[in-house]
């Protein structure tokens, strides 16, 4: 009971001050404070050993759309309580003295003010300009640092992963965050959400990872020749693939601020295809073909977050999810089954992260090049779809077990979500009026909880980076 209270006050210090949602407000070096040190693949074997540890524990105590879609508009009493922060009288009288800024729409006369999520993002860069310089009405983002990639993992199906991965790409959005959604998923689903339009799987990531693999036949080859052997054959696909770039695949969603790589049925090809690739040339590093086809082509300078919906499998595509990420997200609901799948789901990354180390560093030191090692910013487990009444008492065995592994919030299950998933709709799309405002403000205060959760580790994350370059930069001065 004493932990299961601790974990209620933490809770309670992510509550928002001044009636602000709780993403406003963090504090960079707050965050850096609370973040810990980045993770390795060892940490994997930690999660799993945690989850073994209280896996036998628990069960000792018996535990065990086809059309075109279009993002709708938001109130002033919305923009006001979420998105900009300044009182509503305060936001007409800047509308008002300001002609030129977006005025927005009324379906009656002298009624509520409506406006589009673009017109809401082009309002927050005025206030950003002339507004109080105390307040955040943009996110912190320090210049000069790529993108960070986020990846949703889970093998367990049922977890809320592709939900979980949607709603934090949205309120980024909302946030004033640029984002790429990449699904890695040849089910679609992320792609249907955002209204994505894929034929085949030259419309994927597939391209990206047969260039990566073609790239690396082509130096291979040249090789080969100055010793006088017969190079490898490049197939016609291989070719196609090495004129891909990303810019041709990133779709434009119907929220502005976000795009998409999507997926269909056919990307699951490369679940074939890689190995085949991998045989024929043991020293292609399949884990870095995600990563380097998108720094290579600017994508991640283009944006600010990039987030990565997994195949609920540890298949190739999912490894270079994982790879390219730098914060791992895994879902995860309150019951033992899904504990104790987590738990073997953390097992299996140790086990092929540790044996990709061990292959490659095998060879390194034998050549005398450096070793390397795979590095995470944040992994952290999230209790989704979670119900008070039915599961505080194991959540909070959770927490126990995993510690700072497990997120202190826990995304409770609404009459929203369900709603949603029926119209291939994420909260943040679902209209108040269909409810109430307060109804939806309860709806989306899980949410909002979730995003502020995570934003604390990416201004950790990027907070940390931006005073080590500041460090070098000083130390570059000294010498």
């Amino acid at each position: 009971m004493v932990k299961t209270q601790h974990i209620e006050q933490k809770n309670m210090a992510l509550s928002p001050k001044d009636g602000l949602p709780p993403y406003f407000n963090i504090d960079p070096d707050t965050a850096l404070a609370e973040l810990g040190d980045p993770s390795t693949t060892a940490s994997f074997a930690t999660i799993a050993g945690a989850c073994s540890q209280g896996r036998g524990d628990l069960a000792s105590r018996g535990l065990e759309n086809g059309k075109t879609r279009q993002l709708r508009l938001f109130s002033t009493w919305e923009i006001t309580r979420y998105l900009i922060p300044v009182a509503a009288p305060h936001f007409r009288r800047v509308l008002k003295a300001n002609p030129d800024l977006p005025q927005g729409r009324s379906e009656s006369e002298g009624g509520a003010k409506w406006f589009t999520l673009d017109e809401v993002l082009r309002l927050r860069t005025h206030f950003a300009s002339e507004g109080s310089k105390a307040k955040e009405y943009r996110p912190y983002r320090p210049g000069g640092l790529p993108a960070k990639l986020v990846s949703v993992a889970n093998f367990k199906g049922g977890v809320g992963k592709t939900s979980t991965c949607a709603h934090l790409a949205m309120s980024a959005a909302l946030d004033g965050y640029k984002v790429l959604v990449i699904d890695l998923d040849s089910q679609g689903s992320m792609t249907s959400i955002f209204g994505g339009k894929v034929t085949d799987e030259w419309q994927t990531v597939f391209p990206l990872l047969a260039r990566h693999y073609a790239g690396y036949l082509r130096r291979e080859n040249q090789g080969r020749l100055d010793r006088g052997e017969t190079p490898h054959p490049i197939d016609d696909t291989l070719m196609e693939a090495l004129d891909t770039r990303a810019s041709g695949l990133i779709q434009k969603t119907h929220w502005p601020n976000i795009d998409l790589i999507g997926a269909q049925l056919n990307l699951y090809w490369a679940e074939f295809q890689i190995p085949v690739w991998r045989m024929q040339a043991r020293g292609w590093k399949l884990w870095d073909a995600l990563t380097e086809t998108l720094e290579a082509d600017g994508v991640l300078d283009d944006y600010d977050l990039i987030f990565l919906d997994t195949p609920p499998a540890l298949g190739y595509l999912t490894i270079n999810g994982l790879a390219a990420a730098d914060i791992l997200l895994v879902p995860m609901g309150a019951s033992f089954l899904e504990f104790d799948s987590t738990g073997r789901f953390f097992d299996m990354l140790h086990s092929t992260f540790q044996s990709i180390e061990e292959g490659e560093n095998m060879a390194a030191r034998a050549l005398g090049r450096e070793e390397m090692a795979f590095e995470w910013d944040a992994v952290r487990t999230v209790i989704t779809r979670y119900d008070g009444t039915q599961q505080a008492e194991l959540a909070g065995l959770m927490q126990s077990y995993l510690g700072s592994a497990l997120s202190p919030h826990r995304q409770e299950f609404t009459a929203l979500i369900g709603q949603a998933g029926e119209q291939v709709n994420g909260i943040y799309e679902a209209d108040y009026r269909d409810f109430n405002r307060e109804t939806y403000a309860r709806g989306r205060e899980t949410f909002d909880e979730t995003y502020a959760a995570f934003k604390r580790l990416i201004l950790g994350i990027w907070r940390r980076e931006e005073l080590a370059r500041i460090a070098e930069e000083q130390a570059e001065v000294v010498v």
